[in-house]
């Protein structure tokens, strides 16, 4: 993998957290619907390529706060074109009146 090559649940997490800021694990799981042993791996080697800061929350020790370095950030924006064209792409079946309202059921699950 290359500097800023991410696979897609090493985009969604970034993706994320570019969104929240500061965010624990355990809610980031819950906002990309990945399980625990999922979330853990891709957070262990997003922390590995020094793309995210991990430390204890100072209101409670036991869970981990989540933050992206600025190396984080990098390869999130250098990535979110491509993430763009791959929606874009998967969308294209649908006419524009499907798009809607499967972007509506989305942000209901969501």
């Amino acid at each position: 993998i290359g500097t800023h090559q991410l696979t897609p649940t090493q985009f969604a997490t970034l993706a994320k957290i570019y969104d929240e800021g500061t965010v624990s694990q355990n809610r980031l799981g819950r906002l990309t619907a990945m399980d625990p042993a999922t979330m853990q791996g891709v957070i262990a080697r997003l922390v590995d390529r020094g793309f995210l800061d991990r430390a204890a929350d100072p209101g409670d020790r036991r869970r981990a706060l989540l933050r992206l370095t600025e190396a984080g950030r990098a390869a999130f924006l250098a990535s979110a074109p491509n993430g763009k064209v791959i929606s874009k792409e998967t969308l294209a079946p649908l006419d524009a009146k499907e798009r809607a309202a499967f972007m509506r059921l989305l942000a209901k699950l969501a």
